[in-house]
């Protein structure tokens, strides 16, 4: 069985893709895909991998998770997701590390699931944003106790993706920006579930919804069905441009506050982060799904 895993980060999805999903049912099963609901899984895995602690599940651990998720169910793939897969907030840095966890996490998927193939899919964030909004949502009382003595500006998110690649060097992984998002959801809703790149999704435009009013979708679908984009690259204009005129302000502009930083400072985590980026895409082993 294949089996699709979108894993996070923290703070970069709120459940939206896997809401989408779910509402593409009758065309996954159509291809053999199962999207089960997360209360199938999402603290099953978590229990069974910490309770494991590393140690090699019975002969039948795999069989009985999959009783559990699936059901009757027989797909060639399953897609999982879970933003806090590998950690919650306030545990992102923990000791110094961003996502400390990451191996012992994967390790044990690995051992759950020995004769599948694994695909991961990650998405990142300009740590620039990425910080304070983790840092509301974790429950640590000051910004150093959450940094847990990691340096803003010795973030990579590079780091973490090698040490992915280390601990699974044959596993497909998928990453993006969460900044891109909105230009190209439909191509990760395909990716992540493996649904051919021809199909017609439901929810194609949940994202873009939720960040432009509601004169500028109309306009949006209305020129989609009179114009047709011939390719990926031209849709994305498209979106870009409807963005550029219809964007809701509130819903795209965020207030960056992070504690003892100047506004150069904010500029420059921003600027490390487009350096990052540039080197994930350009890494043997990673898919990288840009604008």
């Amino acid at each position: 069985m294949e089996i699709a895993l979108h894993l996070g980060a923290n703070c970069t999805d709120e459940d939206r893709l896997i809401r989408t999903i779910l509402k593409n049912g009758a065309i996954l099963k159509e291809h053999d895909i199962a999207a089960p609901g997360p209360g199938k899984y999402r603290r099953l895995l978590r229990e069974t991998i910490q309770n494991l602690n590393g140690l090699p599940p019975a002969p039948d651990t795999r069989q009985i998770m999959l009783d559990s998720i699936l059901s009757d169910e027989t797909p060639d793939r399953m897609v999982l997701s879970n933003s806090n897969f590998i950690c919650i907030p306030n545990r992102i840095f923990e000791s110094g590390v961003l996502y400390a966890q990451t191996e012992f996490k994967l390790r044990g998927m690995l051992q759950l699931f020995p004769q599948d193939d694994l695909d991961i899919f990650l998405a990142i964030r300009d740590p620039a944003t990425f910080l304070p909004d983790a840092f509301r949502k974790s429950k640590s009382e000051t910004f150093e106790e959450f940094m847990a003595g990691k340096d803003p500006f010795d973030i990579r998110w590079s780091d973490m993706i090698e040490r992915i690649l280390q601990v699974a060097p044959h596993l497909t992984l998928t990453v993006w920006c969460n900044e891109d998002t909105p230009l190209i959801w439909d191509e990760i809703v395909l990716a992540l579930t493996g649904l051919p790149q021809d199909t017609k999704i439901n929810g194609a435009h949940d994202l873009l919804a939720t960040i432009m009013s509601n004169e500028g979708m109309n306009r949006y679908i209305n020129y989609l069905n009179a114009h047709p984009p011939k390719t990926l690259s031209q849709k994305r204009r498209v979106i870009a441009a409807f963005l550029d005129k219809y964007a809701l302000d509130e819903e795209i502009e965020e207030t960056v506050d992070l504690p003892g930083m100047t506004a150069d400072d904010i500029q420059e985590l921003s600027d490390l982060y487009e350096e990052d980026v540039q080197r994930i895409a350009a890494m043997d082993g990673v898919r990288f799904i840009g604008v």
